[in-house]
């Protein structure tokens, strides 16, 4: 990997554009570099991840609305070109205008469209990838465009896989080095950029048509913090599928020869300047080196438990708690339990966020999940976490809990802060310590580094736990059939031609009807 440095620049210095990051995200993306073996089989696990946790979601309102959007915006109205996932269209040529599939149907449709339902569907229950550093982000994110694009355009599964090896690479690169929470900035603001790229490596464009497409990308999707704030809305999901579609739109702008903003990060009036750290600020971008294999998607990890990725280590130390003393279940055994934990959860899941709905029984689902007084509450009395159960509204009411709720707190701790920004994976840590004070007079102190899925985990996820969670997820929703063709066809994405990758999608026996809008 090579640093560049990035900082702001006055009009009167006059930029290359050969020196500027989106530039040279740009020449990462147009270089067709092969993946490792190693990498390829993260894609398929990620496929795999992304439609398990799509599948689960596809009866929830916000999904059931970007669905009927989708819909609303077929390629061919009077010939859907993917009849069924196991019949795809002939008409697969590169270049091809084919349509992109949506979870849960069938018909090709519009493929910023597809990316938008999509991209809901896979964030809904906020329950895949994620990597965590300067920033935080879910690079799994990247994958409802790239592939969106990818079916419309017909390629084939090995163009796939290097433009999501693309993706990943570029927004775990972003967020290692660029905060954007720390100025109350969106994390999506680093996933327009990321998928615009991946979608240039997808399509084989040009390093200056990605760098209009990138440049694009990232002026129309920075927004504020505040749609993970307080009372989190059904916008929480919306959020990252807006960066998807916006980067399929400025790719396919950028192919007609229109242009971006510039310089975007750098410019006096930039991003960098007004929205980040100031005319003084001063980064150190990390970016392969021409020839380097993309290896960034290894370095993310995903979810075993469907909550904010900080809340898994706690689930798993929480449930482990709970079987060894039952005691801990009953708040009139408990005086007080506090979270000694990084900065980031103590701020933005915890209780130094200081918001009262965190700890509300009536909080909508997108707030309980960023509360790590009402998870680890939860997962104590539960023995376990389901991403329906757990955030019922019986459950978030019951009156033993939201006694023994109220009594966590979280308190940032200096090692535990230093620990989550640790550029060493074998220190790196997203738990903390756990100190609970009983009425007895007696406490009961244990900690957790990482979840036990984490790669340096107790059990890590491999391929068979990817399989299983998919199975799990998909129980009830699917016919067994389907549940076994998509398996098939995602362990196979290397190998699949054009006119296969329809097969990526799912498609259930039913739906709920989308709700009518404008369209």
């Amino acid at each position: 990997m090579k640093l560049h440095t990035v900082r702001v620049h006055r009009s009167d210095e006059n930029l290359a554009r050969e020196d500027q990051l989106a530039w040279k995200i740009a020449e990462v993306a147009s270089e067709a570099i092969e993946p490792t073996d190693a990498v390829v089989e993260m894609v398929i696990n990620r496929v795999i991840d992304n439609a398990a946790v799509a599948v689960a979601s596809l009866g929830r309102a916000p999904v059931v609305a970007a669905r009927g959007q989708a819909e609303a915006h077929p390629v061919h109205p009077a010939h859907p070109v993917h009849p069924t996932p196991s019949a795809p269209s002939a008409h697969n040529a590169h270049d091809a205008h084919n349509g992109s599939t949506v979870f849960g149907i069938d018909g090709g449709y519009s493929p910023e469209w597809a990316a938008w339902a999509n991209g809901v569907a896979v964030r809904e229950l906020d329950y895949h990838d994620t990597y965590l550093a300067a920033e935080y982000s879910h690079p799994g994110d990247n994958i409802p465009p790239i592939l969106a694009v990818a079916q419309h355009a017909g390629r084939t599964g090995a163009e796939l896989v290097r433009g999501i090896v693309t993706g990943y690479e570029i927004q775990i690169d972003l967020a290692t080095a660029i905060s954007l929470h720390a100025h109350k900035i969106d994390h999506v603001a680093h996933l327009g950029p990321s998928a615009a790229a991946g979608i240039g490596t997808l399509l084989g464009l040009d390093t200056a048509t990605i760098f209009q497409a990138i440049g694009q990308a990232l002026h129309t999707t920075t927004a504020t913090r505040q749609s993970r704030k307080g009372e989190i809305s059904t916008w929480k999901a919306y959020a990252p599928a807006l960066a998807g579609k916006v980067a399929v739109e400025a790719v396919d702008r950028a192919m007609r020869g229109q242009t971006s903003p510039t310089p975007i990060y750098e410019g006096e009036d930039g991003v960098i300047a007004w929205l980040l750290d100031g005319p003084e600020a001063a980064y150190e971008v990390p970016l392969p080196q021409r020839g380097e294999a993309r290896r960034a998607i290894l370095d993310s990890y995903t979810k075993e438990h469907s909550a904010e990725y900080q809340a898994q280590a706690w689930i798993d130390l929480a449930r482990r708690l709970g079987e060894a003393h039952p005691e801990l279940k009953d708040p009139a055994n408990v005086n007080r339990v506090v979270l000694h934990t990084s900065h980031h959860t103590h701020y933005v899941i915890g209780s130094g966020a200081n918001d009262p709905q965190k700890y509300d029984p009536t909080a909508s689902r997108e707030t309980l999940d960023h509360s790590i007084p009402y998870i680890f509450t939860v997962a104590l009395q539960d023995g376990a976490w389901n991403h329906e159960r757990s955030y019922a509204p019986e459950r978030a009411g019951r009156a033993d809990t939201v006694a023994l709720w109220r009594k966590v707190t979280t308190a940032e701790d200096a090692e535990w802060t230093r620990r989550y920004h640790s550029l060493d994976p074998a220190e790196k840590a997203f738990g903390g310590r756990v100190e609970i004070d009983l009425a007895d007079g007696t406490r009961i102190i244990d900690e957790i580094a990482v979840a036990d899925a984490h790669p340096q985990g107790a059990r890590p996820f491999a391929r068979a736990q990817y399989i299983q969670k998919f199975r799990t997820l998909a129980e009830g929703v699917l016919d067994p059939a389907e549940i076994e063709r998509f398996l098939d066809v995602a362990q196979r994405l290397p190998q699949l031609t054009a006119d296969e990758l329809a097969g990526l999608n799912v498609v259930a026996p039913s739906v709920v009807t989308a709700p009518k809008g404008l369209f």
